[in-house]
């Protein structure tokens, strides 16, 4: 596991019900993961999520506000947090229903800095 995985794995075992986390580019290809399902359709995930992480900045970046940093996705059984990290790479995690909002974005945001640091 490299140390992007390492403060993946982390994240998602300080966020509850989490079932994965990921450190990707923004062409979807995974840098490194941690998760509790299947490789591949955690793979698969992760990168639809970037497509959609692409298609907003697209789209809100004809804004003056800055590009968009941060969305959740909250589906029946699944909340999908998706924030941008720099140079075009973001990290995710996925929880199962529900979610503690209070306690994932926070650890998501301290993923974020660890991950942003680690790629210095």
């Amino acid at each position: 596991m490299t140390p992007f995985g390492a403060i993946m794995k982390k994240c998602v075992q300080a966020a509850p019900n989490a079932i994965g986390g990921a450190f990707a580019a923004s062409d979807g290809e995974m840098v490194d993961s941690f998760a509790t399902i299947d490789a591949h359709e955690w793979a698969v995930l992760t990168a639809h999520y970037g497509v959609i992480l692409s298609l907003l900045k697209s789209v809100f970046g004809v804004w003056h506000y800055g590009s968009v940093e941060m969305f959740i996705a909250q589906h029946k059984k699944l909340e999908i947090f998706v924030r941008a990290v720099d140079a075009g790479y973001y990290a995710i995690v996925a929880a199962r229903t529900p979610a503690d909002l209070d306690t994932t974005l926070p650890v998501l945001r301290v993923a974020t800095a660890a991950l942003r640091r680690e790629m210095m």
